[in-house]
C-alpha cells in the first residue's frame, strides 16, 4: 500500500500500455494506498485494467498465479525490516509455491536491503530490478540466492547526490 505497491502499479501501467494483460493483486484496499498508489491505482480503474482485492483466499491467488507467465512482487520495499506480518507472509508463501518466474520491484519482500539479512519467509526471485543504486544488502552472500539476476534501473535520481564513495562501497 506504499511507494512499492504504488512502483507496482506503475509497472501494470506501463505493461498496459504496451498493450500486455496483467491482473494486480492488491494485498490492501484502495481507501488505504499511498496517495501516489492510489492515484495510479485510479489510472487502472478508470481505464478498465483487472484489478482485485485480496480476501485472504488462497484459491484466488491459485486463479490468478494459474492464468499468470510471471509474478511481479511489489509489496514489502527499502524500509521493511524483520519478519513480514500478515498478509505478506502468505503471499510471500504462495508466491514461492506458484512455480512462476518472480520479478521483485527494488527488493524481494522479506529482504533487509540494508542488511541483506532474510525474513522467515522471503521472496525468491528470478530478478530484481532495484533502483538508482545496488542495495548495500544485496552483497551478502545469504541474499543472493533470493535476487535473482539484479539490473539497476535509472529513474531519474541524480547519481551525483549520492554520498561521496557510495557507489564504489556497495
Amino acid at each position: 500500500k506504499g511507494n512499492n505497491g504504488g512502483d507496482g502499479l506503475v509497472f501494470a501501467r506501463q505493461l498496459a500500455i504496451l498493450e500486455r494483460h496483467c491482473a494486480v493483486l492488491l494485498s490492501s484496499p484502495p481507501d488505504e494506498l499511498s496517495a501516489d498508489a492510489r492515484a495510479n491505482y485510479d489510472i487502472l480503474a478508470a481505464a478498465g485494467h483487472e484489478l482485485h482485492q485480496w480476501s485472504g483466499d488462497h484459491e484466488q491467488f491459485a486463479d490468478l498465479a494459474t492464468r499468470a507467465n510471471w509474478i511481479v512482487d511489489a509489496m514489502l520495499g527499502t524500509g521493511a525490516r524483520g519478519n513480514p506480518r500478515p498478509p505478506f507472509d502468505t503471499l510471500i508463501d504462495l508466491i514461492n509455491k506458484a512455480g512462476k518466474n518472480v520479478l521483485a520491484l527494488d527488493v524481494p519482500s522479506g529482504l533487509d536491503c540494508e542488511t541483506g539479512e532474510l525474513g522467515q519467509l522471503t521472496i525468491r526471485a528470478n530478478y530484481t530490478i532495484t533502483f538508482v543504486a545496488m542495495k548495500q544488502g544485496f552483497v551478502a552472500e545469504k541474499a543472493r540466492p533470493y535476487l535473482g539476476r539484479v539490473m539497476v534501473a535509472d529513474i531519474g535520481f541524480p547519481l551525483e547526490w549520492l554520498p561521496g564513495n557510495i557507489l564504489e562501497s556497495i
